[in-house]
């Protein structure tokens, strides 16, 4: 299992050859602060790596979620509905959507790489 990140604070897994997982770093659920609602894609929408996937909302601001990975999604985290602050409280264990595609991991970062961009990561 392999975890890259994109630039914009969003991470993907791959799981099992064309198959990913997506949600936020760290870094993006505290810029944020308290996350009140995940606007996540549907079921069978196609994504484009580098694109808008939908958004997130916090106390602070409505951000941009943009899609590591380019493909259709397969499940979208449907916990994210009731408990939006999953994102807070466990970033990197809760996943916003998953999607069966292709990635351009020349356009991600590795963890060391993209920890290392910011000391506040």
């Amino acid at each position: 299992m392999k975890r890259l990140y994109a630039n914009t604070h969003e991470w993907v897994i791959v799981e099992e050859g064309k198959d990913f997982v997506v949600g936020i770093s760290d870094y993006a659920q505290i810029a944020l602060g308290d996350i009140v609602f995940v606007n996540s894609p549907s079921l069978g929408d196609k994504v484009t790596q580098g694109e808008s996937f939908g958004d997130v909302e916090s106390v602070k601001a409505v951000s941009d979620l943009i899609s590591p990975v380019s493909g259709k999604v397969v499940a979208v985290n449907d916990a994210l509905l009731n408990a939006p602050e999953l994102l807070n409280s466990d970033p990197l264990n809760t996943w916003i959507m998953k999607v069966s595609g292709s990635v351009n991991e020349a356009e991600l970062l590795d963890e060391a790489t993209y920890l290392a961009l910011d000391k506040d990561h």
